[in-house]
């Protein structure tokens, strides 16, 4: 399991290049949410699949509907996504 930090290291190495700001909403959604580091960089996956770049609003939005869903895991976050066709997996 990877941290956050250990994630956006990850991506940075896939070419994904993240502001300070969108640093920002990661990190306020994590400590808003208190959701794990595997839901964190589930959503953060999920909001560049769905959006083709990083969108602040739409990554604290999407981890706000988790916790108010009680996902907790990848897997149901993943079908979950799917169930409501906000990404096709």
């Amino acid at each position: 399991m990877r941290t956050v930090e250990d994630y956006l290291h990850y991506l940075k190495g896939k070419g994904f290049k993240f502001q300070e700001d969108a640093i920002g909403f990661i990190y306020f959604g994590k400590h808003f949410t208190n959701a794990s580091d595997e839901l964190i960089n589930t959503a953060i996956e999920l909001t560049l699949k769905a959006q083709k770049r990083f969108d602040g609003s739409f990554y604290v939005s999407l981890l706000e509907t988790f916790t108010t869903n009680e996902i907790i895991s990848r897997k149901d976050a993943l079908k979950f996504v799917e169930d409501i066709e906000l990404i096709a997996m």
